[in-house]
């Protein structure tokens, strides 16, 4: 590129780092005619097609924006959309694609959006799976059910591990009490059955 104090065509990078988590290249060069430093940022471009057919560089503030309105009165912050919509990026630029259809886009924001809340999820869910009525809804809503429950489950290596821990305990505490039981049993051997009338019902 052209040095932006001299115009001349040649330039060499002094310095490279990563910026805007990750999705840009933020370049230190110098010009190897005037000497000047002068800053670039490289980055992939990601176009999006609207309905209309038009297309549009892929905006990650347009998906914060969207989000925010289904998630209006719930326990959603700033940050927490601005992770979301970090997270649906990075989704996108790992398939690899140069162009993605907006519905698409849409559609890629569920997942994360399901784990961060549930209501804002049904909201937007049903608007870009075009719910038609309550079935949609419920059925929406026993995936969701579903995919919660998956998640809590522990693996079964852990649930039989809990398992023998419970039991070696339960035998552990239970032999002091056999024995303890045998020594009172003896105890009460010599006394009278006047002083406990249950006693022989129980023993």
């Amino acid at each position: 590129m052209y040095c932006p104090y001299c115009k001349h065509t040649d330039s060499r990078v002094v310095d490279s780092r990563t910026t805007d988590d990750g999705a840009a290249i933020r370049r230190r060069r110098q010009c190897t005619a005037c000497s000047r430093r002068f800053t670039t940022v490289e980055t992939t471009t990601i176009s999006v097609i609207k309905r209309s057919g038009v297309t549009e560089p892929f905006d990650r503030s347009k998906i914060a924006a969207g989000v925010r309105k289904a998630c209006q009165g719930r326990p959603v912050g700033e940050d927490d959309l601005a992770k979301l919509a970090q997270e649906v990026e990075e989704l996108i630029r790992a398939r690899g694609l140069a162009e993605i259809n907006a519905h698409e886009v849409g559609l890629t924001i569920l997942e994360p959006l399901s784990k961060l809340d549930a209501v804002a999820y049904l909201r937007f869910a049903s608007v870009y799976q075009a719910f038609e009525n309550l079935e949609d809804f419920e059925s929406a809503i026993a995936l969701l059910r579903e995919d919660r429950v998956g998640d809590a489950e522990p693996p079964e290596d852990a649930v039989a591990s809990s398992d023998k821990t419970s039991q070696d305990k339960r035998n552990k505490d239970a032999k002091p009490a056999k024995k303890n039981t045998a020594k009172t049993t003896k105890a009460r051997s010599g006394k009278s059955n006047e002083s406990n009338p249950l006693q022989g019902t129980f023993l």
